[in-house]
């Protein structure tokens, strides 16, 4: 029996990598074997890229690429083979999110977007998405709170991350079936509740 493949997506400060590990032992109870893992990353080659990717200034395109090179590795590395060995898979962000960030903020052109996604993963899709969301102004106060080191995306500016936002809900309308949305703007105790419920619901 084939695995599940679950993601979470969100803005950033929007709270979802703090559920990830939550989501993971939840599924563990429920007598799953469950992979945690994170884009970009995930692999030895893909960690690599993160740090280039988060940290480096680079052309949209290349960002774009680099992206997606990460993500393959990724797929075909852990992912895909653990998936065929009926486990479950949870990973901090997929191509909802290159959907979001380079395309949405940076405004990659979306036909470009689409090739990417289409050769690097056409055969499959998260059987389901959470995605964060909560006003930009929330997000922006967490990640201040933080009082941590920035990376390249997180210390952009206001409207990038509105667009970003956009982006996701966009892409949300689009795939109301496989994304779902989160009012991340609640306690943790109601956004464990919420979680709980979606994935029962969709997966479980």
């Amino acid at each position: 029996m084939k695995g599940k493949f679950i993601t979470f997506e969100g803005i950033d400060g929007a709270g979802k990598s703090s559920h990830v590990e939550w989501l993971a032992d939840l599924l563990r109870a429920q007598g799953k074997q469950v992979h945690v893992t994170r884009e970009p990353g995930g692999t030895a080659l893909g960690e690599k890229l993160r740090e280039l990717l988060l940290n480096e200034p680079m052309h949209l395109e290349t960002e774009t690429l680099l992206m997606f090179a990460a993500r393959r590795e990724h797929l075909a590395r852990l992912v895909e083979p653990a998936l065929a060995r009926g486990e479950w898979v949870v990973c901090d962000r997929f191509s909802d999110a290159t959907y979001a960030y380079q395309g949405g903020g940076r405004g990659l052109d979306r036909s470009k977007f689409l090739t990417l996604e289409h050769w690097v993963h056409g055969h499959l899709q998260p059987d389901l998405t959470l995605l964060f969301d909560l006003p930009l102004d929330v997000a922006r106060e967490r990640i201040a709170l933080a009082h941590r080191v920035l990376d390249k995306f997180e210390q952009e500016r206001a409207d990038f991350h509105e667009r970003v936002r956009l982006a996701y809900l966009e892409r949300a309308n689009g795939n109301p079936s496989r994304v779902k949305v989160v009012d991340a703007n609640q306690t943790i105790e109601n956004i464990c509740k919420q979680l709980e419920q979606i994935v029962l619901t969709n997966c479980l």
